[in-house]
């Protein structure tokens, strides 16, 4: 499988590996890192911008491909659809099926709501069964959430709003034991105690994981008791509009079936959003780890409604994505194959930054090695570096990579490569929306009443960046406090005369700001196919 420039290569890894084992590379200064991002993260990249022309955040930064969309008018804004006949009538609307929403739909089912999740591919499709290394929780004896909330407060760069980051910490130990007593399969020792490893960025080991498919399993657990509790969950529906009021409150949303195209009206009391990241609309055309339906729906229909964002411009690009080979391009590379001990080493051999640093220094270090600096390894799509995993059987003993990452070892057993025995190819790879729509810590929007969010459409809970573990975790406890909140303020909520009042409003606000699209928003699906007059001129000029 691999080109001879690259065996060449893995030849310099083997001969550098047993010096390597008995070194830890240094950590990088804090001065040191902020340089290193200003020269070689995306998010510093002037060009990969576009300013927001209207609404709460006028006049600040987005990126691109989403600012084009907020720039973007309602697909409905042309549409006659009549508010007066009501299809669903729920107490809590959830959008959104994955981690957070079905949390969320637990939750608010449990409070005796009646509760609807609306997802416009099927249940479980979501980024959530896309995580693999693990979720954080501070319930060892040698740590506390203190020690949890220093860890990732300085690993979002100090950004971070205190009210969620601190209810995220505190409520962790509750969320993994809910989770347990849900029938989640984590790693236990022979006494039954769960294990737990390091992460990126923190100071102790507290990633309690599922071999390395944790989302995948925690996804499954989710959607069983949304199944059995027999919660309504309308799929291959889309929201793709939030109704207001008189009141000026959320009152529902318009939703469009996948299939048919045809509109539909779901009048609600309190709306969740929980639709998840953005890596579908491929930020400066790096590739991605997200699933198929990540297209930030949820932060268009929250801002076009009046909802503010926060952080909109810092994105996640994992460092560890699949660079080699093409069929699985930008795939996830678990972070707890560094977790284990598999170092990062460039075409020499040599290891160029320590191997658990956080993620957007990690990204940025990787860049850095393949652009400036020369040391990168060519593939047919870019360049990429080692993620030497030989090492980890080395550390751990023969065995341990099919115990702790067999999903890892498997996906590269189908394409020739046994990382048991040879090194991978990686290279950063769009992952996580660290913005998202500005909510209170109780999970209501500040500018909607009855709004609410949860999970990866949630902007502020990790700042300005994100540690591994911590995006299962903030789904699970957001999406339940989502859930608990949104059922208790239905109870007192009474919903007035509905309108889209808003839309219109806002597609005035565009033109008088001279903007002129024939493009509408949300996405929905990411446009992968070629414009038919492209494949024409292709194949009139063969």
């Amino acid at each position: 499988m691999f080109t001879p420039e690259m065996l060449e290569s893995i030849k310099k890894v083997e001969a550098t590996r047993a010096e390597r084992m008995g070194m830890e590379p240094r950590r990088m200064t804090a001065e040191e890192k902020d340089t290193l991002l200003k020269a070689y993260h995306p998010d510093y990249r002037q060009d990969g911008f576009e300013e927001i022309k209207i609404g709460p955040n006028k006049g600040q930064k987005a990126p691109a491909e989403l600012g084009h969309l907020l720039n973007s008018n309602s697909r409905i804004l042309n549409e006659k659809i009549d508010l007066n006949k009501v299809d669903y009538d729920v107490d809590v609307l959830v959008i959104g099926g994955g981690g957070a929403g079905s949390s969320a739909a637990i939750e608010a089912d449990e409070a005796g709501a009646r509760v609807m999740i609306v997802t416009k591919l099927r249940i479980g499709d979501a980024n959530t069964m896309m995580a693999e290394g693990g979720i954080q929780a501070a319930d060892k004896e040698n740590d506390s959430p203190v020690q949890h909330y220093l860890d990732a407060f300085g690993g979002g760069h100090f950004a971070a709003r205190p009210e969620l980051l601190r209810r995220l910490v505190m409520e962790a130990p509750d969320a993994i034991q809910w989770l347990n007593n849900l029938g989640v399969m984590f790693d236990k020792d022979a006494e039954g105690n769960m294990v737990t490893t390091h992460g990126g960025g923190t100071s102790r080991k507290r990633m309690h994981a599922c071999k390395d498919y944790s989302g995948a399993e925690i996804m499954r657990t989710l959607r069983d008791e949304v199944l059995n509790r027999q919660i309504p969950v309308v799929e291959f529906t889309s929201a793709v509009e939030l109704i207001k009021d008189d009141k000026g409150q959320v009152a529902g949303a318009i939703l469009q079936n996948m299939e048919t195209g045809d509109y539909l009206v779901a009048k609600a009391k309190t709306v969740i959003i929980a639709t998840g990241g953005a890596g579908r609309l491929h930020y400066q055309n790096f590739p991605t780890s997200n699933h198929y339906g990540a297209t930030a729906d949820g932060l268009i229909l929250g801002y076009r409604a009046g909802a503010p964002l926060l952080y909109q411009e810092t994105i996640q690009y994992h460092p560890t994505g699949v660079a080699y080979p093409a069929q699985i391009f930008g795939a996830l590379v678990t972070e707890k194959v560094r977790s284990l001990g598999a170092m990062l080493v460039n075409v020499d051999g040599e290891a160029f930054m320590h191997p658990l640093e956080t993620r957007d220094v990690a990204a940025a270090s990787i860049i850095r090695e393949c652009s400036d600096r020369g040391k990168g390894v060519t593939t047919p799509l870019g360049s990429g570096v080692w993620l030497d995993t030989p090492m980890i059987e080395m550390i751990g003993g023969e065995g341990t990579i099919e115990k702790r990452i067999p999903a890892m070892l498997r996906m590269y057993l189908n394409y020739d490569i046994d990382m048991r025995k040879q090194p991978i190819l990686v290279y950063p790879t769009l992952h996580y929306q660290n913005g998202g729509l500005e909510i209170g810590g109780d999970g209501f929007t500040k500018a909607i009443d009855n709004l609410l969010v949860a999970g990866e459409a949630v902007g502020g809970i990790h700042g300005r960046n994100r540690l591994m573990g911590n995006s299962l975790l903030d789904i699970i406890v957001f999406g339940r406090n989502a859930g608990k909140a949104a059922a208790a303020k239905a109870k007192e909520t009474e919903i007035g005369t509905m309108n889209l009042d808003h839309i219109y409003k806002y597609a005035e606000d565009l033109k008088a700001a001279g903007v002129e699209s024939d493009d509408v928003s949300p996405l929905l699906l990411p446009k992968y196919a070629r414009h038919e007059r492209e494949i024409a001129n292709e194949t009139v000029s063969a």
